[in-house]
């Protein structure tokens, strides 16, 4: 028997905090929550407490934003309004809104405002 693998946490490197949590509470529609742990300069996105996964963006002198390497998919309610609302805070759409097969819902990408490539998902 397979032992399910399950996401619990994610980290998005930034470099100038501030800036980021404006971009993402902007693009988001969110209010992220600013915190220190072990010398890392946190914000955490809000999550519920039923779903048990959520991350935070990070900012820590040996992790460095990039387009290169994992892509976090955040999920949305409105993949298409979302990806208006980056383009407005500044990121910009590298994929744009794509279909997936069988009714699994939609998918995009963007740029952050730290240079980082972040993944979108909706049902819709």
């Amino acid at each position: 028997m397979l032992n399910p693998v399950v996401t619990n946490w994610f980290e998005i490197p930034v470099r100038e905090m501030d800036r980021a949590i404006r971009f993402y509470d902007a693009s988001l529609g969110t209010s992220l929550r600013s915190e220190l742990f072990g010398g890392m300069e946190l914000a955490v996105f809000p999550y519920d407490a039923e779903q048990h996964v959520t991350g935070a963006l990070m900012r820590l002198d040996e992790c460095e934003p990039s387009m290169h390497g994992s892509t976090v998919y955040l999920s949305v309610a409105d993949v298409a309004q979302t990806l208006a609302k980056v383009e407005q805070a500044g990121g910009a759409v590298i994929v744009p809104r794509t279909e997936l097969p069988e009714g699994k819902g939609a998918f995009a990408q963007f740029r952050d405002s730290e240079g980082n490539r972040v993944g979108l998902w909706s049902r819709q």
